[in-house]
């Protein structure tokens, strides 16, 4: 997707998190468009691709709706995937990694430590990160050369949030989200190591708090009440 699209995407994402943009707000590409300065493209692929994670659905053949989503939703769509990313782990730790996925891994890990080595990040730095993050847990499910695991994830990436690429950043804060993020690739390098050193049960059940760890972000940084926290259950470990 182009950097606009990637734009509208993330900031739309992280409106509809928010509730800046309600459940039943109807969406049009030209005002959207208008709205954000770019062309319809980039809107109409960021629409698609809301639609596909769940959280926009058709209206009428001439536009979009905002999803009604509830906490419990999010909660169920990431817990499953925390319990598949496991399970992947745990596989490919029990069959042990190839050297080219243990490359592949390392050079994600190495991509994080150079955008977080220097105690900030910028919206540049997140997209990047949303980039490696999602090649690191791919590596993962293939790892586990089990197509089920791959197959069962494509279905929970349909509901709201549950999807490893369903990045939302707040640009206003960008260093609670260097804390977020940071947060995030430490535990990439946790699970790294229980990969390589087979230890299955370990590696499961870092992936499954990798997971599960995105409901708890608004606790785990300070945000005290639970519509704050809804505002910042954003899936992106």
């Amino acid at each position: 997707m182009s950097k606009p699209g990637q734009l509208v995407l993330v900031t739309l994402r992280k409106m509809i998190a928010s509730g800046e943009l309600a459940a039943g707000e109807r969406l049009m590409e030209i005002p959207t468009a208008e709205r954000f300065g770019v062309s319809r493209m980039p809107v109409r692929m960021a629409f698609r691709t809301l639609e596909q994670e769940g959280l926009l659905v058709r209206f009428g053949g001439r536009g979009f709706q905002v999803r009604s989503v509830s906490a419990d939703d999010i909660a169920g769509a990431v817990e499953v995937r925390g319990v598949l990313e496991g399970l992947a782990a745990r596989q490919a730790a029990e069959r042990g990694l190839s050297h080219e996925a243990q490359e592949a891994l390392q050079r994600c890990l190495v991509e994080g430590d150079q955008l977080f080595g220097k105690g900030f990040v910028t919206e540049e730095d997140l997209q990047a990160y949303h980039d490696l993050n999602m090649r690191f847990h791919q590596v993962i499910v293939e790892a586990s050369h089990n197509p089920a695991i791959a197959d069962a994830l494509a279905r929970n990436d349909h509901l709201p949030f549950a999807s490893v690429t369903a990045l939302a950043v707040d640009r206003h804060d960008l260093a609670r989200e260097y804390r977020r993020f940071n947060y995030a690739h430490m535990q990439h390098h946790s699970v790294f190591d229980a990969l390589v050193s087979r230890q299955g049960a370990r590696a499961e059940a870092i992936m499954r708090e990798h997971a599960n760890a995105t409901l708890r972000y608004a606790e785990t940084f300070g945000a005290a009440t639970a519509d704050a926290r809804m505002k910042v259950i954003l899936p992106s470990a």
